[in-house]
């Protein structure tokens, strides 16, 4: 049996079951030499004998009676002698703290900050034993309780154990960060202290001193003095008391400063990671560590060959400017690499190996980065990229430019002939002018030409016979290394050319065009594959409207189960096959080909069809608001044309007609992207089936949990078993994560969190499709499995094709990230929804229920009056 107590010197981290996260961190601390005052642990055994005497382990759904159980629990004789034998050790009636350590707790994903009890200058072996016993009761507040809950930590499996340590009588105490928890950057300490006993500072009582300091250097880089109008002291025989103070000036002097930032840099070296502790120092002027834990909330640096040098580098997350918050599996994360080695060598970068992709690229967080700061010192980048983005993803064209005066990305190519030099020979290599003006002249022509990339792309992704999986895993590296980048960029200028027309309508029309005029163009668009794809799968709802009834009863889940064992009626099975035949590789975050694909769970689009059949209003069938648009959308037309006067009404014409026929097309390269992904998915599945037949992985969509390179080697023997328990778990506690920065600097500073907070009553954003609704907001961070009743605003951080089903029932829309020509708001056009995208924590502030006005053509939400 274990021991009931230990020693900090006798602790190191392999004990954390037994001692608990605090206990253990100490323990380390101790012994690397780092002033940590004296103490020892009673373990988890005591804790455990005590529970179980109380019967806590079936009361774990019940916290208030687990915790009254264990307040009322006599102490056993045996443990309450160990306790008083190692607390005589410390010295006679010693004051200490009284800590709790609980074995879920200090964890690299969740620190348990204040989550259990704490009791300061405790004096006397009966207080002792009676503060362990409230500090394991403590493990049973309803705030720990919750906690664990929502970090997915099994109530049953978690214990407690207790640091009993040596009080220091602190002269000044508080907290000390490594690295910055607000702006993420490293190599920056944080320091808040007040005058007594940290207890002020952690609990956020007081308004403390404040100082920022430069770890490297030394420099104070920000001083901020506190009112500092309180303090918490010892007293005399056991106890604390709160005090007023009328503290004039700091309370660290400068030197005091950065001895704490030496020391923080400490422990922080000798973790390997940034670092949370506390700290004292004793009316003798001495330094003393008295907690460490790793800080939870930074998102990890990218880890790139380009992250080196002097000087910080940029990275733009490219999940992000996707619409994907979520990680990626490292099998997608492989096919990003291999199709950005394709990317670079078209453009003339060579890449030495295709499986790690070209130097720009980088991960982080399980999310992928690309290096932008060469587009930050280039004239032309600087010119160029941002006005890109302000269509697609407008707040990281904010977050661009913001970096201009950063010295880091002063310009080193000031000349913009060498970046179209070479961005001319790209574009006429691909031969994109001859694309655009084919569009321009003979839309029909191009049309045809954009059916025909895709019919090459269906045979170049087929393998024909019974190939091994190492032909697929072959085909798969080579396919999206090589054959696949080629095909899409000769699809841009299609779309592209729709665009541009709209353009020089606004420039040959000028100010004679009404707000919104423009924008009522592209409602109801043909030839766009996604709005086709939601179109026909509310056709296949009012198709099997009379089966409305088993939607009402069964939950998606269930009727997935039953689809797919044929147990549901014959018309919805035939409908559902057939909309699955076409748009059954289309998935939600579908540019992660680790995502299982419609076809092969259709829950999703099930719980969509659900939503779709308790839509009652025909006004507001998606089908007919469609149609509304279209007719709108021609008579604006033909209005501008009008407008135009006779000499300009034929070029007018002429080119919305373009808009009309190309603009459309915008969703195509993707669409084809998203078919080419599902069939290496398929192909990448069969490697699965062979490696866990011979037991290499457990199930074969483990596969997705390895890398191209990985699933070669585990064709080679080797077990990949635990490998891929690892990265499961990882990738479980990064969907949890909830906030990715757009733009991330090497030295881990997030630009966008320095930027001043937004004020006012109304949410800013940017304008995505005009018109006013007032309705009730609806947030979804996944929507699969979303229930949107009709009518009802959707707010959600991102959208991609696999959200728009929830389109055609939201009464508006209302995103964290994207611009006026992201996926959301071109499609929000198309179907008339207000919509506003682009606005800076949405979902954090607004909730479901909410009564919200969704002002379109303004660009703001506000609360509803």
């Amino acid at each position: 049996m274990m021991t009931l107590t230990v020693d900090f010197t006798e602790i190191d981290g392999s004990m954390l079951a037994s001692v608990g996260g605090k206990a253990a961190n100490l323990g380390v601390l101790s012994r690397a030499g780092l002033p940590v005052p004296q103490g020892f642990c009673v373990t988890t055994a005591a804790y455990r004998q005590v529970a179980e005497t109380a019967g806590v382990r079936a009361l774990v759904d019940r916290p208030h009676l687990a915790r009254e159980a264990l307040l009322g629990a006599e102490v056993p004789e045996h443990i309450a002698e160990a306790v008083l034998a190692r607390y005589a050790e410390l010295g006679a009636d010693v004051p200490v703290a009284v800590r709790s350590s609980a074995t879920a707790e200090d964890l690299p994903f969740a620190s348990f900050a204040g989550q259990q009890d704490t009791y300061l200058n405790v004096v006397g072996g009966q207080a002792v034993l009676d503060a362990v016993r409230r500090c394991w009761a403590s493990l049973w507040t309803d705030r720990a309780h919750a906690y664990r809950e929502a970090n997915n930590i099994d109530q049953g499996a978690v214990e407690l154990a207790v640091v009993v340590q040596h009080m220091v009588d602190s002269q000044v105490a508080g907290v000390l960060f490594t690295a910055n928890p607000v702006t993420g950057r490293r190599r920056e300490a944080v320091i808040d202290a007040n005058p007594g006993l940290g207890e002020t500072v952690v609990s956020g009582s007081v308004n403390p001193d404040h100082f920022v300091v430069d770890t490297a250097s030394g420099e104070i880089r920000q001083r901020r003095l506190g009112d500092k109008k309180h303090a918490i002291r010892s007293l005399a025989g056991g106890g604390t008391e709160q005090v007023a103070l009328d503290h004039q000036g700091a309370c660290l002097s400068d030197e005091q400063v950065r001895e704490l930032a030496r020391l923080g840099d400490r422990v922080e070296r000798h973790y390997g990671s940034p670092q949370d502790t506390e700290w004292a120092i004793d009316p003798g002027g001495r330094l003393w560590l008295t907690q460490a834990r790793p800080i939870t909330t930074l998102f990890p640096v990218p880890d790139s060959p380009s992250n080196t040098g002097p000087g910080r580098r940029a990275y733009l997350c490219l999940s992000v400017a996707q619409g994907l918050y979520r990680p990626i599996t490292p099998m997608g994360m492989a096919a990003f690499r291999l199709i950005g080695a394709g990317m670079a060598r078209m453009v003339g970068v060579p890449v030495a190996n295709p499986l790690a992709g070209p130097r720009v690229f980088a991960e982080a967080g399980q999310r992928a980065f690309v290096d932008i700061t060469p587009v930050l010192r280039s004239r032309l980048g600087r010119d160029v990229v941002p006005r890109v983005f302000d269509l697609m993803e407008a707040r990281s064209a904010v977050v661009f430019r913001s970096l201009y005066q950063d010295p880091d990305m002063s310009l080193v190519d000031s000349s913009r002939l060498p970046g179209l030099r070479r961005l001319l020979r790209v574009v006429l290599r691909l031969g994109l002018p001859w694309r655009f003006v084919e569009a321009v002249l003979r839309p029909e022509a191009a049309r045809r030409r954009v059916t025909r990339i895709g019919s090459h792309l269906q045979e170049a992704i087929a393998l024909r016979g019974n190939p091994s999986s190492r032909e697929r895993l072959d085909h798969v590296q080579r396919f999206l290394s090589t054959s696949l980048v080629p095909m899409l960029p000769s699809l841009l200028p299609v779309a592209g050319a729709g665009f541009v027309m709209l353009a020089l309508v606004g420039k040959l029309l000028g100010d004679k065009l009404e707000p919104g005029q423009l924008e009522a163009v592209l409602r109801g668009l043909p030839h766009n594959v996604t709005t086709e794809m939601d179109l026909e799968l509310w056709a296949l709802a009012t198709r099997i409207r009379e089966h409305g009834e088993l939607f009402d009863t069964l939950s998606p889940a269930e009727l997935s189960e039953r689809y797919q064992a044929g147990e549901l009626p014959e018309a919805v099975r035939r409908e559902l096959a057939g909309w699955l035949a076409r748009f059954g590789h289309r998935a939600v975050a579908e540019i992660d080909l680790g995502m299982p694909r419609w076809s092969e769970r259709p829950e999703h689009i099930l719980g969509v069809l659900a939503n779709y059949l308790r839509l009652a209003d025909p006004q507001a069938a998606p089908d007919v608001q469609f149609a509304r648009g279209r007719a709108e959308a021609e008579r604006t037309v033909r209005a501008l044309v009008a407008k135009a006067g006779p000499l300009r009404g034929w070029l007018v014409g002429r080119a919305l007609s373009r808009v009309r026929a190309l603009a459309g097309l915008r969703e195509t390269p993707k669409f084809f992207l998203i078919q080419a992904l599902a069939e290496m998915r398929r192909q990448l599945g069969q490697v699965g089936v062979e490696l866990a037949a011979a037991g290499r992985i457990e199930r074969a969509e483990d596969v997705f949990f390895l890398t191209v390179a990985e699933a070669l080697a585990a064709l080679d023997g080797r077990d990949c078993r635990d490998l891929v328990a690892e990265r499961r778990e990882s990738y479980e506690r990064e969907l949890r994560r909830r906030k990715v920065p757009r733009v991330l600097l090497s030295d881990g500073s997030e630009p966008e969190a320095s930027a001043p907070a937004a004020t006012g009553d109304a949410m800013v954003g940017t304008s995505a499709s005009s018109g006013r609704v007032t309705g009730t907001a609806r947030v979804v961070l996944d929507p699969v499995g979303a229930r949107l009743e009709p009518g009802e605003i959707l707010v959600a951080p991102s959208t991609d094709p696999g959200w728009t089903p929830l389109f055609l029932t939201a009464g508006g829309l209302v995103m964290e990230m994207g611009g006026a020509n992201s996926h959301g708001a071109v499609v929000a056009r198309e179907y008339g929804i207000p919509a506003v995208v682009g606005v800076a924590e949405a979902t954090h502030r607004i909730a479901t229920g909410d009564r919200i006005t969704v002002d379109g053509a303004a660009g703001t939400v506000s609360a509803a009056d």
